[in-house]
């Protein structure tokens, strides 16, 4: 078993029945104290330049991530594939000069050049404003009879 598939076996079992009761009390709010926490330690590390504690913390900011895609799974809202699929997409488009310019990068943005830190940073602000715009304006749209709203 993969390691990462054999985490995601861990903690479904530490949420099932069988597993562990503290584990499955939490919800996402409950958990979101802990997820400031680890991320607040990790940045320690960072700072101190202490590589192993920065393994260690990554671990726990994982276990994080996994815990909330566990709970979203358990209510069937989405998965921890869903997040990995949307993480994905979102680090290949927001960077077509890596992975190719698609049609609509070259609608909204033309065939810019992206040389520079700064020319990658604009194109990723740029290609965000256009995301939210775009959520914006779907939140807005009003359905039709027996059409949900669009995401």
């Amino acid at each position: 078993m993969k390691s990462f598939d054999k985490l995601l076996a861990v903690m479904t079992k530490l949420r099932s029945p069988k597993g562990c009761p503290w584990d499955r009390k939490q919800s996402h709010k409950s958990l979101l104290k802990y997820l400031d926490e680890e991320a607040k330690e990790f940045k320690q590390a960072v700072y101190k330049k202490d590589y192993a504690n920065m393994e260690e913390e990554l671990g726990d900011v994982l276990l994080q991530v996994i815990f909330h895609a566990q709970l979203a799974k358990e209510k069937g809202r989405f998965t921890m594939k869903n997040v990995i699929d949307h993480l994905t997409q979102k680090l290949t488009l927001r960077h077509p000069h890596v992975f190719g310019y698609t049609q609509e990068h070259k609608r909204l943005l033309g065939m810019k050049s992206l040389k520079t830190e700064k020319d990658v940073l604009a194109n990723w602000k740029a290609l965000k404003t256009l995301k939210i715009r775009r959520r914006k304006s779907l939140l807005n749209k009003k359905p039709r009879r027996g059409e949900g709203v669009p995401f």
